[in-house]
């Protein structure tokens, strides 16, 4: 495996990431950002923040198989947010678990959480975009 995660002493552990993630690959995969599109480009669970965030991950993941890899080999995740306020936590919890259970993964490289204005569309309420390494 090409990314070794690590919660290193001095910083907190977070259930769902790691802090660092080291790489040791020789190909880099930038997936651009991931809405909650179907294959057609059908909008999925619209005002539905989990149900965007679980087709989000699972498009990440149909990206990552496409260059050969999965969420084993991510090495950062970037999650953009409409209008995010740590009330939405939960919701944003349910999707990745419910996507992680699909996909056979607990997706936890270290994650950078942003709370945006806007996206493409205004049924979009999150996009994910991933950076991995592989072999």
């Amino acid at each position: 495996m090409s990314i070794t995660l690590l919660n290193p002493d001095g910083l907190p552990e977070i259930d769902v990431y790691r802090q660092v993630a080291v790489a040791s690959g020789s190909r880099l995969v930038f997936v651009a950002g991931q809405v909650a599109w179907d294959a057609e480009g059908r909008t999925v669970g619209a005002g539905d923040l989990a149900a965007q965030v679980e087709q989000s991950y699972l498009n990440v993941g149909t990206a990552l198989a496409a260059a050969g890899g999965s969420f084993d080999d991510v090495a950062k995740l970037n999650v953009h947010v409409v209008d995010w306020t740590p009330d939405k936590m939960p919701q944003l919890l349910k999707g990745i678990s419910r996507a992680a259970a699909k996909l056979g993964v607990t997706p936890v490289p270290p994650a950078t959480l942003l709370g945006v204005a806007a996206l493409d569309v205004p049924d979009h309420l999150v996009e994910i975009e991933a950076t991995a390494v592989l072999d």
